[in-house]
């Protein structure tokens, strides 16, 4: 059995399938839905579901990443004797633009384990569908600032790699898509695939910020908008991990799109 934390979101839905659909038995934990429902904050709410596991994902919340201690959740996996762990990090870990506290909680274990760092999600994207369908309009900042944006998809599939078969052990990947694209490049895109013209209206860094706060707690914020609005080269850099894992390249962001167009109609 192969137990994942965050089973509802953006990453945790598609890698529940991809490994249902390879013939693994799966849990989805989840704070609220189907599954078996646990917090991380309270790691003793998952110990229930860790009973016959070969394999866990952690896939932390943004709260929880800006203010939670992961250790104790490592201790409860140990102690259940369940042997492999994959964590899913950020970039910003290997660029230095978050803490390494919950990484270090995981490889200083004595789990066999493997830290997935994605950069921006294409998936953020949904932050502009409900104007996109209503008005045509999308705001952002940075307008022509560009960063690869990785599919969850491709995360989904890397981490039911790491998960389910070997040579996969102490090792960190890096996970973009395949080329640097801007917001405005993004608006584009989306304007394409549903056949409508978009306007696009660039915002300031405070006007994002103050958004980005009703569902992101500050210190999460803040590292957000320097990455996308003063990346590094690394931070621009498409990464080979994802073709190296899997054996093609990585989706763009219009595959993505593609995808979930309904979401834009």
């Amino acid at each position: 059995m192969i137990v994942i934390t965050g089973a509802t979101g953006n990453v945790g839905r598609p890698l529940v399938q991809t490994l249902t659909a390879a013939g693994e038995d799966v849990l989805p934990v989840s704070r609220h839905g189907d599954g078996h429902q646990a917090d991380l904050t309270r790691p003793e709410t998952l110990t229930p579901a860790l009973d016959g596991a070969k394999a866990v994902f952690l896939l932390t919340s943004a709260d929880f990443l800006a203010g939670g201690n992961l250790q104790p959740v490592v201790d409860v996996i140990r102690d259940a004797g369940v042997p492999r762990v994959v964590l899913l990090s950020s970039q910003g870990v290997g660029t230095q633009r978050h803490p390494a506290i919950h990484e270090d909680a995981v490889t200083g274990s004595d789990l066999e384990w493997t830290i997935l760092r994605p950069g921006n999600f294409a998936s953020n994207a949904f932050a502009w569908a409900e104007s996109i369908r209503t008005r045509r309009a999308m705001a952002a900042p940075f307008a022509d600032v560009g960063l690869p944006a990785v599919d969850p998809q491709d995360i989904a599939e890397v981490a039911a790699a790491a998960l389910r078969e070997p040579g996969h052990a102490n090792a960190v990947y890096t996970l973009t898509g395949p080329a640097a694209i801007s917001p405005r490049q993004q608006a584009e895109a989306i304007q394409t695939a549903i056949g409508t013209p978009i306007s696009f209206t660039e915002l300031t860094r405070d006007q994002a910020r103050a958004g980005m706060l009703t569902f992101m707690p500050e210190p999460v914020v803040e590292a957000t908008l320097n990455v996308l609005g003063t990346p590094t080269p690394a931070e621009q850099q498409p990464s080979p991990d994802i073709e190296t894992v899997l054996g093609r390249p990585p989706h763009t962001f219009a595959d993505w799109v593609d995808r979930n167009i309904h979401a834009f109609r």
